[in-house]
């Protein structure tokens, strides 16, 4: 299981697995729960790759990351820690 504490959001941490280089079990740590719940559902199983390709860059208002981007922060972390 992997922890990232996120910077700029209002989510404070992610959690997820990667099993095989896929995404499980993302949690996210408050932010907008019913966003982030259907995040975590859409990604569940796909390929960690796939999901930073799909979620890097994402905006949220005037702020330059956003939740979405902090997961494919994350994703890109705990798959360099695993090389």
């Amino acid at each position: 299981m992997y922890s990232f504490t996120t910077s700029g959001t209002c989510s404070r941490r992610i959690s997820f697995d990667l099993k095989d280089g896929c995404v499980t079990s993302v949690a996210f740590e408050g932010g907008c729960n019913g966003n982030l719940k259907g995040i975590a559902r859409l990604v569940e199983g796909m390929p960690a790759e796939k999901v930073i390709d799909v979620l890097e860059g994402t905006t949220c208002g005037p702020r330059s990351t956003s939740c979405p981007d902090q997961l494919s922060r994350a994703l890109k972390a705990a798959l360099e820690q695993s090389e």
